[in-house]
């Protein structure tokens, strides 16, 4: 599952979600998901800062992962 992908059934499940490359941050922390709402519950929040948008995708899959939420089912 690409980001894009992950970010339209995230939204379809009502999240929001924000995907960030920023090339002022340091190599291996340059991307940051952060994940709210929805499928997540009222009060659920996620964030990834890590080096790369496949390594937030699948920061993002584990997690959803661990509250029983799969876009694969």
């Amino acid at each position: 599952m690409n980001v894009v992908e992950l970010m339209e059934w995230l939204a379809e499940q009502g999240c929001s979600v924000v995907f960030k490359a920023d090339g002022e941050r340091a190599q291996g922390r340059r991307w940051m998901v952060i994940v709210t709402g929805g499928a997540l519950g009222a009060e659920g929040f996620f964030r990834a800062d890590l080096s790369s948008a496949e390594a937030c995708a699948e920061a993002v899959l584990e997690h959803l992962a661990k509250q029983q939420i799969s876009p694969f089912t």
